[in-house]
């Protein structure tokens, strides 16, 4: 009975375990696994099945794509269905899509990591060829769960918005006065006085008493 106790215990640890392991990382997911991220021109296909791998996956905030691709094919993120549907980002409003690499028309190979940075549907194509290839099955769509949350790397606060310097006629000249002048200033204003003729008279007046 006690065996049987513990053997349960050592189960339940394990399960624990593999839990917390599932949850306390982040993980990298090579997009198509060996085939990549490539469109095969003879057959017209795309080399695998992206949404059959999207299903096989679980993603969460924090976790990076990795497209191992070329020039031939584009990256496209969006959150925007409607634009997905579309297989172009031409028309896109500001901010609903953003192309990380390819469209070259290059063969050297490129490596592109797309980082997981917002919950919920997040949809990915290639826009090659007016779209061409997001049409024949090069696309899929995934749903990214909260996790463990964006790591700080990825969870900065946005830039502040840009003002622009004030002109160089807003500016003020600062002065120029030295202290030396602005003593001799006070002792200027404050010593300075003008004699005005009936002064003049009462002080000749006042000698001449004398």
């Amino acid at each position: 009975m006690e065996v049987a106790a513990i053997a349960n215990l050592a189960v339940l640890s394990l399960l624990i375990t593999a839990a917390a392991s599932a949850t306390t990382q982040y993980t990298n997911h090579t997009v198509g696994g060996n085939a990549g991220w490539f469109f095969n021109a003879a057959t017209n296909s795309p080399s695998a099945n992206y949404t059959k791998w999207a299903a096989s996956q679980t993603f969460n905030l924090g976790d990076y794509l990795i497209f191992n691709t070329n020039g031939n094919q584009t990256v496209i993120q969006t959150y925007n269905g409607t634009v997905y549907q579309a297989c172009s980002f031409q028309d896109a409003p500001d901010g609903d899509a953003i192309q990380y690499g390819g469209g070259t028309t290059a063969a050297n190979s490129l490596t592109v990591p797309v980082p997981l940075t917002q919950e919920g549907s997040n949809f990915y194509f290639s826009d090659a060829y007016d779209g061409a290839q997001c049409q024949k099955g090069m696309a899929f769509e995934i749903q990214v769960n909260h996790g463990l949350g964006l790591p700080p790397s990825l969870n900065q606060p946005p830039p502040p918005p840009y003002a622009s310097p004030p002109s160089p006629d807003s500016q003020t000249t600062p002065s120029t006065s030295t202290p030396s002048d602005q003593q001799q200033n006070f002792y200027n204003s404050a010593f300075s006085f003008t004699f005005s003729p009936l002064l003049l008279l009462f002080i000749f007046s006042a000698f001449a008493l004398a």
